[in-house]
């Protein structure tokens, strides 16, 4: 009994207690306290709290960042386009030396009766119907001819780019090579910790210049440079001198390409083009040749010592004399500058521009940075 008292007159005195205070809150005439807090995504409009997450989320939104995330309108195309119509090898015999061809396998293997020579060259692709391997290992090809050689089987680059169902918010990009990113736009900020591989996706929301160098704002508080990404820069209306609706814009400085039609980006990607001596040259062109399936091969240097053969590249697309852009499948890194004036890209990229583009449609080819050579008469026919 005595214990049942104590609780009733306990719960009295805390009833008393509660009702001065609530009287105390009355007393001061504030009703701020009283009101909600907003969820995430209302309105600040007065009737709620714009603290906790709703504030964080406010100030996101503020910055350019969006609530929930937003990704891209796109998809990679399906893998299948980047499938190679042909087998390559790589001869792997010293560049120094003339590669010798022969009229069977047992000749090649045991290296006796020639029938002829590839010129001596450091990158001497080949194409093949058949493989075979002695018992030491070293490999052999059959080439569609007939005749054999010694050649390596070459793997190929499977990067692929991205295809768009309505224009991107942001401008955007991809990592050219595994990156830390900082917590400022400088060299001297500290990195976050957050690694990014290479060919990492990711949408840029601010860009500022310092130390050199564009620097990209990817998410709160992480910035990453221009050394060591391609970023697309989307430029949908038509450039000057194109009257209509269908483009390729090969962007030098950032090494990206992009298809635009009727205003809207549908395709994009990183590419690889011409370093000094051999620029891309900037302009605006036609294709005028389309050539699904082709040798490319020769020399710039009067002994021939730079001697190269492609055989069979696919989808190629020439625009401007004997530039063109086509698979680069010897290549393995794109987003840096590398050709010898062509414009490369990987399998599944060149693919997919092969198919869309038609012959007449215009290239647009510039530099922002203004690196690149202008003048029409620095430039020669150019090549891969």
């Amino acid at each position: 009994m005595k214990r049942i008292l104590r609780v009733t007159l306990l719960m009295i005195l805390l009833s008393l207690m509660l009702g001065n205070v609530h009287r105390a809150v009355d007393a001061s005439g504030s009703a701020y306290f009283e009101q909600p807090l907003c969820l995430p995504g209302m309105p600040d409009d007065g009737t709620c709290l714009m603290l906790g997450p709703a504030q964080v989320i406010a100030e996101l939104k503020a910055a350019g960042f969006t609530y929930p995330p937003r990704g891209l309108p796109a998809a990679t195309p399906p893998s299948e386009m980047g499938v190679m119509p042909v087998f390559i090898a790589q001869i792997n015999i010293p560049e120094d030396e003339p590669a010798p061809i022969y009229a069977s396998f047992e000749d090649a293997r045991t290296g006796t009766n020639p029938i002829r020579f590839i010129e001596a060259g450091r990158m001497r692709f080949v194409s093949y119907i058949e493989r075979r391997d002695d018992v030491d290992g070293t490999h052999y090809v059959k080439l569609a001819s007939g005749e054999w050689t010694r050649a390596a089987p070459a793997a190929y680059p499977r990067f692929q780019g991205l295809e768009f169902y309505e224009n991107p918010k942001n401008n955007f990009g991809w990592m050219i090579t595994e990156s830390e990113s900082y917590v400022a736009p400088s060299f001297n900020a500290p990195k976050t910790g957050v690694v990014y591989s290479k060919h990492s996706l990711f949408q840029v929301f601010d860009t500022v210049e310092a130390e050199g160098y564009l620097w990209y704002q990817i998410a709160p508080g992480e910035w990453i440079n221009s050394h060591v990404s391609g970023v697309v820069i989307l430029r949908p209306d038509p450039p000057e001198g194109v009257n209509t609706n269908r483009w390729i814009e090969l962007d030098l400085f950032q090494q990206t390409a992009m298809v635009y039609e009727d205003g809207q980006l549908l395709f994009a990607t990183l590419m690889t083009s011409g370093w000094e001596p051999f620029y891309t040259k900037p302009g605006l062109f036609t294709i005028y040749e389309k050539k699904e399936l082709a040798d490319m091969l020769g020399s710039f240097e009067a002994d021939r010592s730079d001697y190269y053969l492609f055989q069979d590249v696919p989808w190629q697309m020439y625009y401007d004399e004997a530039r063109a852009i086509h698979t680069a499948y010897w290549r393995t890194n794109f987003g840096y500058v590398g050709s010898h004036g062509c414009v490369n890209l990987s399998p599944g990229d060149a693919h997919w521009m092969f198919l869309w583009a038609n012959e007449g449609d215009y290239v647009w080819v510039h530099d922002t940075s203004g690196r690149t050579p202008t003048d029409p008469s620095y430039y020669g026919p150019g090549a891969p």
